[in-house]
């Protein structure tokens, strides 16, 4: 392997170790001990949740080939998934705010179990059951867990600031080093010990049961509306009227569409860009990087989300831009750097500068997450938290699947310069999120200010 990939990676976690190393307690949020029980036990169950996802995705595509599927029959795979967490992603979020969300979340882990499980059949119809059942699932980890941690948090009493400190050590954890652990261990099982593409499926199904089995034993059941006369029709309604009538959740929903619509994009393209002409690179060795580049951006995130300032609303300006910088680069370099007409061989030079954007990109993903989570956590209703959370996805599960449907039909360029417009525009939201929020405290403050006066001018007016 050449040396400039151990110098990234070393370069990149020897930033991480220093940054965490350097915390000093202006750094840190003191907590409670038993703020910190509750935390462990959330933080053990996602990274478990974290470890049977990570453990599929790097085998998904290569399982159906050595199954005898091509390209398009592949392709259609993919979609049915997306399409699925579309479809019913609302649907199970709903059912998660009603019928309680420790429920939705053993739901999960027993809905991607069943679905690990039809990876051992190599029959289309059956994989096509697994792929729908992956997208229900999806849509449940990205909306139960959280939406049962801000429940529970607030439960519980706990001051709202350590929230953000579950939410970066989750993704800090769950997101960079599990990631990290599930790539190295799945490639063990695969390489070393030669038990075919389907044993992370199975591994997955195993780290998922021992998940459940902690949600069943520690975990305490809450509900976004627990009242009996809402049908989902409802809350269907009521999830849209929150949206429509506040400009902050809806703001907050394009972002995030746009953000992620981006993220999955180039989770489809960076192989082909940093290989454009078959060029011998470690896939592996490059996730484990740009899962380390994530972890940098979570550390990065825990120290900003631990001051009061700069607010979440401020930074995240400057992190779209920065994002829409990096996947500009593949743009760039197809009109400054020769390409090379040579087939095989080591990365190119073009190659190696992508590669450093994408990691830019990489890290402004690990700052994305405990940042929208923070967001999440302040605008969106309580009582909807879940059914809103996968509103958000269904623009983006359109927006993939047609990436997905049309993938051949544009250069790569165009792609890249799609998401970079697409992340500009996610900044340009995020500043009018940040000003409508000034404007929604202000007028607030001066409401609360009018009612002491008119109190005090006539208190036996109640």
């Amino acid at each position: 392997m050449e040396i400039f990939y151990f110098v990234v990676f070393g370069g990149l976690a020897a930033i991480v170790a220093g940054l965490e190393l350097s915390k000093s307690n202006k750094d840190r949020i003191n907590t409670s001990s038993a703020f910190n029980s509750f935390k462990n036990n959330y933080l053990l169950v996602y990274s478990l949740m974290m470890a049977g996802d990570w453990l599929q995705g790097p085998y998904v595509y290569y399982l159906y080939s050595t199954y005898g599927f091509g390209k398009g029959e592949i392709g259609q795979l993919f979609i049915a998934g997306f399409g699925s967490s579309m479809l019913f992603g609302t649907i199970v979020g709903s059912l998660a705010d009603k019928q309680g969300r420790k429920r939705a979340s053993i739901t999960y882990c027993i809905t991607y179990i069943l679905s690990c499980i039809t990876k051992h059949s190599p029959q289309y119809k059956v994989l096509m059951v697994g792929r729908v059942l992956g997208g229900i699932a999806t849509s449940l980890l990205f909306s139960a867990f959280e939406s049962w941690l801000v429940a529970e948090h607030n439960k519980r009493g706990f001051e709202q600031q350590w929230l953000s400190l579950t939410f970066s050590k989750a993704i800090f954890l769950g997101n960079g080093l599990v990631a990290i652990i599930a790539g190295l261990f799945g490639n063990f099982l695969v390489d070393s010990l030669a038990l075919g593409p389907v044993a992370p499926f199975d591994a997955a199904a195993c780290f998922l049961a021992i998940g459940m089995a902690v949600i069943i034993s520690s975990w305490s059941e809450n509900y976004g509306d627990p009242s009996e006369n809402k049908d989902l029709l409802t809350q269907f309604k009521n999830a849209a009227s929150a949206i429509a009538s506040d400009e902050k959740i809806a703001l907050l929903g394009a972002i995030q569409s746009l953000f992620e619509g981006s993220m999955y994009t180039f989770v489809f393209l960076w192989t082909p860009a940093l290989s454009p002409n078959e060029e011998d690179i470690p896939h592996g060795f490059i996730f484990a990087t740009f899962m380390l580049a994530s972890m940098l951006g979570s550390s990065i995130a825990s120290r900003l989300l631990a001051h009061s300032a700069p607010k979440v609303e401020s930074y995240m300006q400057i992190v779209f831009v920065i994002s829409s910088t990096a996947l500009m680069l593949p743009v760039v370099t197809s009109f400054l750097v020769a390409p090379s007409g040579v087939k095989g061989g080591s990365i190119s030079f073009s190659g190696c500068i992508q590669l450093m954007g994408f990691c830019t990109f990489e890290a402004c993903v690990g700052i994305f997450w405990p940042s929208i989570m923070k967001m999440r956590s302040q605008y969106i209703p309580e009582e909807a938290r879940s059914t809103i959370m996968n509103f958000f996805r269904i623009p983006l599960n359109i927006f993939v699947c047609l990436v997905l449907y049309n993938v051949d039909a544009f250069p790569m360029t165009v792609m890249f310069g799609m998401c970079s417009v697409f992340l500009f525009v996610a900044s340009i939201l995020q500043r009018r999120l940040m000003n409508v929020a000034e404007i929604h405290k202000s007028r607030s403050q001066e409401w609360s200010a009018e009612k002491e006066m008119t109190s005090e001018a006539d208190p036996l007016n109640p």
